[in-house]
């Protein structure tokens, strides 16, 4: 099968984009593009530096709830974006769990802090935990853990498998990283300004009832993923039994905003059809 709507990307005012939809039993339902193009992923990055720190987790190196970041901050409230610390510097704007205060900066605590815990580099404990496991080849997450991964559609495809039917983590702590966290919690949520609730869970932007949208309007609210600012999307909808990844090399923007809602509305359409 190969789905039609993916050669939407082909409108995109983009000079490269690549695109796939991979179904929760990982059967690739179709690509479009270069899949082995490796594209700069910037925020999109998060979700593989949150798995590995869940495989950190289930391996007994750090615990969520133990401190990190700032006083008051534990590990969940870095993956969760409620540590405090500001968006790309190291410094405290909020206590712990009071805002959702989208955090580079905070990523970057939680790597160095599974890089000790681990006594190997974030980067390396990623590439052994998550990326040679599942075959990503093409990925590296070296340097920061917030926004320096380069991927390719392939790769990506991959580990949208992995999350919908997991095999390095037991399910009940993927379901825990797609489940709200600090519920009621507000805050600016990149490119679409102030959201209430701003919803996230464990490195994962949570869909839920968020009005503007990077995703579509027909995306479920149970729908999870993340964007980056280098034009890059991966979304899960578990309602759709499916996941959708996007790289491009232009930087997110208004082309963005407009396209990619009825990108994702077209590709739905076509999975229930």
């Amino acid at each position: 099968m190969s789905l039609q709507s993916l050669a939407l990307i082909e409108n995109w005012p983009v000079p490269t984009a690549s695109a796939a939809v991979v179904r929760a039993d990982g059967a690739v339902l179709g690509t479009h593009g270069p899949v082995d193009h490796r594209f700069p992923l910037a925020s999109v990055t998060k979700p593989l530096a949150a798995y590995a720190a869940l495989v950190a987790y289930e391996e007994g190196a750090i615990e969520l709830d133990e401190p990190a970041g700032p006083p008051g901050s534990t590990v969940r409230h870095l993956l969760a974006h409620t540590s405090g610390l500001a968006f790309d510097e190291h410094r405290v704007t909020s206590a712990p769990g009071e805002r959702r205060l989208y955090s580079n900066a905070g990523f970057e605590v939680l790597g160095d802090h599974v890089a000790k815990a681990a006594d190997i580099p974030f980067g390396e404990y990623a590439r052994q935990a998550v990326l040679v496991p599942l075959g990503m080849t093409a990925t590296t997450l070296d340097g920061s853990p917030a926004k320096d991964g380069v991927s390719t559609v392939e790769d990506l495809a991959r580990f949208a498998a992995e999350v919908q039917a997991p095999r390095l983590l037991d399910p009940r702590t993927v379901a825990e990283a797609m489940t709200v966290q600090y519920a009621g919690t507000k805050g600016v949520l990149p490119g679409y300004g102030h959201q209430n609730p701003n919803d996230w869970g464990l490195g994962f932007e949570i869909r839920d009832a968020k009005s503007p949208h990077w995703t579509g309007a027909s995306s479920s609210s149970r729908t999870f993923g993340h964007f980056g600012q280098s034009g890059t999307f991966l979304w899960i909808d578990p309602d759709a039994g499916a996941a959708c990844v996007a790289l491009t090399d232009r930087a997110f923007g208004p082309w963005a905003i407009e396209a990619w809602p009825a990108f994702t509305d077209a590709v739905l359409a076509e999975l229930r059809g």
